[in-house]
């Protein structure tokens, strides 16, 4: 059996990246350089915005691009990829047709987290890029287990957008009083959990810190990735 390799899509930007690896490294059972996973990042920074191409914009030209990149790392010897960006997996099924190595599905495996957790949630709130809201990549799957999914109205979702474009994306550490009333609302309308749909807002938590109630897609991401290599997770 060959070695495994990971495979890492990025560059959607390029810091949620980076902090994407580090949690690989930080999750991985681990006492020395050897006990971590062979991997391979392509940070692709020239990849289109993912939403401008889904809502209106080159939809096929990011697809090509996105493929490019994965057939790249597959060709390297990557075992299995990992995109993170949750807005590049309007695409993930149909790159997963042109590639012999698995990818390994950020939303799917998010929302197979949420159904399988002790306290399974009947209604989620959902933050990300319009792309993804407007793609309705995670309404697919959370109908598919029951899970009703609510989006901030039209001011959060701007505020959303914000801290994701306006701020991360430029290396800040975003606005905690614009997010403050996006976790108003999703309370207020009963959501007994939510999901951070977006590897940004992966990198906010990262700098302020969330409560449970918030589950980071990336951090699935990153856990899965390392199983899938046939590592094993460090305990915490």
């Amino acid at each position: 059996m060959s070695e495994a390799r990971l495979g890492i899509l990025g560059g959607m930007g390029p810091q949620a990246t980076q902090v994407f690896y580090q949690r690989v490294l930080d999750r991985t059972d681990a006492a020395r350089d050897q006990d971590h996973i062979p991997t391979l990042i392509w940070s692709d920074t020239a990849i289109p915005d993912r939403t401008a191409a889904i809502l209106g914009g080159d939809a096929e030209g990011c697809y090509r691009r996105l493929l490019e990149g994965a057939k790249l790392l597959e060709g390297c010897g990557c075992t299995a990829l990992a995109i993170p960006c949750n807005t590049a997996h309007y695409f993930a099924d149909r790159l997963q047709g042109e590639l012999g190595v698995p990818i390994i599905h950020m939303v799917r495996r998010t929302v197979e987290a949420l159904s399988s957790s002790a306290r399974r949630p009947r209604r989620v709130g959902l933050l990300g890029t319009d792309g993804t809201i407007r793609a309705g990549i995670y309404q697919r799957e959370c109908a598919a287990q029951g899970i009703e999914v609510v989006s901030p109205g039209p001011e959060n979702q701007k505020r959303v957008m914000s801290i994701i474009y306006d701020e991360i994306k430029k290396g800040e550490a975003g606005s905690r009083e614009k997010f403050a009333a996006v976790d108003r609302e999703l309370r207020a309308l009963g959501c007994e959990a939510a999901i951070l749909a977006c590897t940004e807002l992966s990198v906010y938590r990262s700098s302020h810190g969330l409560p449970p109630f918030y589950l980071d897609a990336m951090d699935v991401l990153a856990e899965q990735s390392i199983l899938a290599c046939g590592y094993r997770l460090r305990t915490v």
